[in-house]
């Protein structure tokens, strides 16, 4: 494209006003600098678009023609500015969630959200807070959602609600009857935990510093539900956070297990990156998060 949106607007004045001098003061702009661009404009498509006759110019029959497409042009590129300078008030955002997250907690701020913009177009991106941290930091999605503290030079977390892991099983398993394991159901029970790089799994390592190298790991995946199932099927026992499991214990086919003296508490954070253009929907979600945990 070899034109410009000036051209075009100069091209419209000079149409409308059909002299060089008024369409220039409408645009604010020297007379000259105005002559100069429509005869470049012209130039440089060997294309005539004005006929000139002593201080007043008219449309030749290219010049009728293409006024329309002008004129349609430049007013979709004018909204198209408008909705640049006015994207804030709309409250579009990106939002990227770890799954427990994502999956358990967003949607429920979505209502908030919406009724404070309306318009907007919220986007959720799901994944492992590995990939959500990554996204963060090449300015994919607008803020993070994650369960685990990342340490990272270019990443600022800020500490959101606090949650906490429950050990469960299914009904009928044996360890139901028991409720609190010890040490030696820790080692004897074969686990079916998240994926090593998940929040989850680095706050289940870490409340079981000391045994991790005596601990079965039956099954390692990357879905809260896929756990759950696995382990109502009888083939192991879990550890998620309560989110996840709160219906399940409400209606008895999973149970908690209490493990005395193990923190499996942790804190969920909002991630963003340090180098970062102030957002006013941004802000305006993590406040609607708070809100709504409250």
């Amino acid at each position: 494209m070899r034109f410009t949106l000036r051209q075009l607007q100069i091209f419209l004045a000079v149409a409308k006003y059909q002299n060089i001098s008024r369409a220039a003061q409408s645009l604010h702009m020297s007379q000259s600098a105005a002559s100069e661009a429509l005869l470049n404009l012209e130039h440089t498509y060997d294309v005539t678009l004005f006929e000139r006759a002593s201080n007043r110019l008219s449309l030749s029959p290219i010049g009728h023609t293409l006024r329309k497409e002008a004129q349609s042009l430049l007013a979709h590129c004018e909204s198209f500015e408008e909705g640049l300078r006015d994207h804030v008030d709309v409250g579009h955002i990106k939002v990227g969630a770890s799954f427990t997250i994502g999956n358990h907690l967003a949607t429920r701020y979505l209502a908030g959200y919406l009724a404070r913009y309306p318009e907007a177009n919220v986007q959720l991106d799901i994944a492992n807070t590995p990939d959500v941290v990554a996204r963060v930091l090449n300015f994919e999605v607008d803020i993070g959602m994650i369960e685990g503290e990342i340490q990272h030079r270019e990443l600022e977390l800020i500490p959101w609600r606090e949650d906490e892991l429950v050990v469960f099983c299914a009904a009928d398993h044996p360890l139901a009857r028991k409720r609190s394991l010890s040490t030696r159901d820790i080692k004897a029970a074969m686990w079916i935990l998240r994926e090593p790089d998940s929040g989850a799994r680095q706050t289940f390592e870490r409340a079981m510093a000391g045994l991790l190298t005596d601990i079965n790991v039956y099954l390692e995946l990357k879905h809260n539900e896929a756990i759950k199932n696995a382990v109502e099927s009888g083939l192991g026992i879990g550890c998620l956070s309560e989110i996840v499991l709160k219906k399940n214990f409400a209606n008895g086919d999973l149970v908690p297990l209490r493990l005395p003296r193990r923190d499996m508490r942790r804190t969920f954070y909002f991630a963003l990156p340090k180098q970062r253009y102030h957002l006013d929907t941004v802000e305006a979600w993590m406040q609607t998060c708070r809100e709504t945990d409250t």
